[in-house]
């Protein structure tokens, strides 16, 4: 096949895929990879098999031995004492002596084989004393039976039944035993076997089998071993490869690259691992198809068919183009690919060997680049300043429209490449008064001046050194500035006189600042003063009120007295008269001299709450029936919306009189025919109680008072009423030294509404 005919077949024809030979490989590589995993399996799985059934074998092989000789030895004993039995009956019967129990005898009637295996009989008196014994070499003769065998031999069922059975000898050692009546002769055979002598064949026949079991387990493990030896350098040699695969992947894959292998006669393509990720691609293997390659190149790019077949052809040497991939998401990949033929295994089998690289990045930055040129000239065009850039030769490299309206210079000399002293010379108003150029060997960061042009404008030319050598100018147009500057000189004359006309009011501010400093230590000693002097007051208050209520309880009590003529009539109804005038009078005023003192003691921060858990209905109770002959007297309703159960954590004396001071003010200022309302209700933790009323109302800008100490709504009715104004207050505090809260909303003509709120408590 020739190398054009090579050319149309894999360029001309994309769709044509001929059979990749990778699935091969992959076969082979599985294989390969769990050879030594199954003959390592198929060894120890033989080795195990082998070696239980030799186990098996050995112990089938065990217990037939021992039951085979417990069987001859049970056949020699019985046929033994059959013959001793045969005897001493025929002696019997004939009347004749009884044969004579002794070694010669005993040797006598036991076949030839029984004294094989080691075994031993003995016969013995019914005293149990063993009379005669065989073999010899075991010095049996004259020895107790409980000497030689366990005391138990006697009563095991089984072994007096004749059958072999296991049992310690008086050694120590196992034995098979049996014993055998011998009918008209006083006395038993004993017939026993050791256990070491019953097992001494068949350990002979386990020494030859795990001798023979040892020499294959040898060989297998040699022959393994060998087998893992070429294995494990056959796997190194992997290893190995595979390191230096994977660091050809590693570098291809930061370089940003990939290597392929196009083998043109089967039209296959070995990519690198790179290739793929590059792509987007999932890893199929090493090798590709030509016409799945092709069929992602970009339409576009077609030249690069005809390049492969100039290549093929031999009209060029090298392969070296730029062109576009799809990418696995649909994405256009810039790839270079440089190649060169390499050759195959036949002459007919060229490769075409090279390296791609992703330039995705690099043709992004140059589109990038030139944008951003585009904008930096527009940018440049565009500033309301003069912009020129010099090279190292001081040519011109690019200036903008300003930079030659300013210098009136000729569109002939403002292209790149022109010389400063040619731009400088074409200028037609050179009127600059003054000018610091730069030259080349200048080593200063840069400069600036300030120029004056023929029309009076002013310009402030910057000049700084690029890092290549040149230098870049910007004129700025300065003029507003100047004359701004001309202001500001003015400006500065005025800001002078006005700094000085601060200057004096700063020095009264300062000394103003130093009385504020006197006043405001005067006001905290005299703020001192006052709170010692409410301190002084509270605690007047307190002791006047303690020492006000001794007499005025004597007088409450005497008049009392005197209503009730304890002592016989006073005569004249006046007196009854002046003494209820008496008791009430006296008893407002402790009321009056009992607030002062609760008030005192608010104020002094000594009064103490004992909370306790109360039944809030049994406390309503009691305080309307202190209330309700009040009520009666000025003709009110007092309704009570109370459920039973409600409790609250609180101080009974305080809860109480805040309850009374509440209840009175509503009923005191409800007139005649009116209506006052006390409920409670447990609402989001708290305990409310609300006394509503039909009474006079408050005004709004008056409510603000209410809970002042001595402070009094003042008006026709409440003149009338009279009160000493503390009895709100002390439940706003009573409240307030429960963490609750009292809120009053009212309307005049309308009635007022008092609500409490306490905090629940858990007892």
């Amino acid at each position: 096949m020739g190398k054009t005919q090579i050319g149309e077949l894999f360029l001309k024809d994309r769709v044509l895929r001929l059979p990749s030979p990778w699935p091969e490989r992959f076969r082979v590589a599985i294989s390969e990879r769990h050879l030594r995993l199954l003959i390592t399996s198929l060894i120890v799985l033989f080795l195990l098999v082998l070696g239980s059934a030799l186990l098996i074998q050995l112990m089938e092989s065990r217990t037939t031995h021992v039951a085979e000789q417990n069987r001859l030895s049970s056949i020699h004993g019985q046929l033994a004492a059959q013959h001793i039995k045969t005897s001493f009956a025929e002696a019997s019967a004939e009347g004749r002596t009884a044969p004579v129990m002794n070694t010669d005898y005993l040797r006598a009637i036991l076949p030839p084989d029984a004294l094989t295996e080691k075994r031993v009989f003995a016969i013995a008196e019914s005293l149990g004393r063993i009379t005669v014994s065989l073999p010899l070499a075991e010095r049996l003769d004259g020895l107790l039976i409980t000497s030689v065998l366990s005391p138990n031999f006697v009563t095991d069922a089984t072994m007096n039944s004749g059958e072999m059975s296991p049992l310690l000898l008086a050694s120590g050692e196992e034995a098979f035993v049996a014993m055998y009546d011998l009918g008209e002769f006083p006395g038993s055979l004993i017939v026993y076997q050791r256990q070491k002598d019953v097992l001494g064949a068949w350990r002979s026949s386990v020494t030859q089998v795990t001798t023979l079991f040892v020499v294959t387990l040898l060989v297998l493990m040699l022959l393994g071993a060998a087998f893992h030896w070429q294995a494990t350098k056959a796997a190194e040699a992997d290893s190995i490869l595979g390191v230096a695969t994977a660091r050809l992947d590693k570098a291809l894959d930061r370089g940003q690259c990939g290597m392929w292998d196009w083998e043109v006669a089967r039209g296959v393509i070995f990519w690198s691992r790179s290739m793929f990720e590059i792509l987007g691609m999932p890893v199929k293997g090493d090798f590709l198809s030509f016409a799945e390659v092709a069929s992602r190149i970009h339409p576009s790019d077609t030249q690069l068919e005809s390049a492969v077949e100039s290549l093929l052809e031999g009209h060029i040497t090298s392969f070296d183009r730029e062109f576009r991939m799809r990418h696995e998401d649909g994405h256009w990949v810039w790839l270079r690919a440089r190649a060169a033929l390499a050759p195959g295994e036949t002459e007919d089998q060229p490769h075409l060997i090279g390296i791609v690289f992703d330039i995705s990045q690099q043709k992004l930055a140059d589109r990038l680049n030139k944008e951003a040129e585009l904008r930096l000239m527009d940018a440049v065009e565009n500033i309301s300043e003069a912009f020129v850039l010099w090279d190292s030769d001081n040519r011109l490299v690019l200036c903008n429209s300003k930079y030659q309206q300013f210098h009136s210079l000729p569109a002939s000399v403002c292209v790149p490449g022109t010389a400063y002293e040619d731009v400088v010379r074409s200028a037609k108003e050179p009127a600059i008064r003054k000018r610091v150029g730069l030259t080349k060997g200048d080593k200063s960061e840069g400069r600036s001046s300030e120029v004056q042009l023929a029309d009076r404008r002013w310009l402030q030319i910057n000049e700084r050194r690029t890092k290549d050598g040149g230098f870049v100018s910007v004129g700025t147009d300065i003029t507003a500035l100047k004359l701004q500057e001309e202001r500001l000189l003015l400006s500065e004359r005025e800001l002078m006189m006005t700094v000085r006309d601060l200057q004096k009011e700063r020095l009264l501010a300062d000394q103003q600042q130093q009385r504020l400093a006197d006043l405001a230590d005067k006001y905290a000693r005299e703020k001192t003063r006052a709170e010692a002097a409410n301190r002084s007051k509270s605690e007047f208050l307190a002791n006047m009120s303690h020492e006000l209520r001794t007499p005025l309880n004597a007088i409450i009590g005497f008049s009392e007295i005197m209503q009730a003529q304890m002592f016989g009539p006073m005569g004249s109804e006046k007196y009854s008269e002046y003494s209820s005038d008496i008791h009430r009078s006296g008893q407002f005023l402790l009321d009056v001299i009992n607030d002062i003192l609760d008030m005192s003691k608010i104020e002094a921060g000594r009064m103490q709450m004992e909370p306790e858990m109360l039944q809030v209905d049994f406390v309503v109770d009691e305080v309307m029936r202190l209330v309700g002959p009040r009520a009666y007297e000025g003709r009110v309703t007092i309704e009570r919306d109370v459920p039973q159960g409600l409790t609250l954590w609180a101080d009974k004396r305080a809860f109480k009189q805040v309850l009374i001071n509440l209840l009175s003010n509503a009923v005191k200022f409800t007139p005649e025919g009116g209506k006052v309302t006390i409920s409670a209700r447990e609402k989001d933790g708290a305990m409310a109680i609300a006394i509503t009323d039909t009474g006079i109302g408050i005004p709004q800008r008056d409510i603000e008072k209410l809970g002042r100490p001595f402070e009094q709504v003042e008006n026709q009715f409440t003149k009338s009423k009279g009160g000493s104004g503390l009895g709100l207050a002390i439940s706003k505090s009573f409240v307030e030294l429960h963490n609750g809260t009292l809120t009053i909303k009212s309307m005049i003509g309308q009635g007022t509404d008092v609500t409490v709120k306490f905090p629940q408590k858990a007892a």
